[in-house]
């Protein structure tokens, strides 16, 4: 059974009975897709990511890297800054691996993809 097919009739059928005339935004162009920068086999799962409000764990990391380096300004105690220093500096390495791991350094989308992500954080 073509599902696809099947899909396209039914789209045609309405089409034809003026069942999608009144659709919001006609005539206006499709707003671009967030994650068209993400490659085609991890764009899906980045898109179920964030609608169950998770984030991949490169992202995750790197969250966490932004919010040490922003708390490690504000540390006073020199045990504490070091303890803190030293859980950046292990974020960052978990960081750097799963980016070799993934190949993303090297990706031209990823770097597109991640200053998005950067703005938001």
């Amino acid at each position: 059974m073509d599902l696809a097919h099947i899909v396209e009739e039914k789209i045609k059928k309405a089409v034809d009975q003026g069942e999608l005339d009144d659709l919001p935004g006609k005539g206006r162009p499709l707003p671009e897709d967030e994650f068209a920068h993400v490659p085609d086999d991890l764009r899906n799962s980045y898109r179920v990511l964030k609608n169950a409000g998770m984030l991949p764990e490169e992202m995750q990391i790197k969250k966490e890297v932004v919010e040490l380096e922003e708390l490690l300004d504000q540390i006073a105690d020199p045990e504490e800054k070091e303890r803190t220093e030293r859980k950046l500096t292990e974020k960052r390495i978990r960081f750097q691996m799963l980016m070799e791991k993934r190949k993303m350094a090297q990706s031209g989308t990823f770097g597109q993809y991640e200053s998005s992500i950067r703005k938001r954080l």
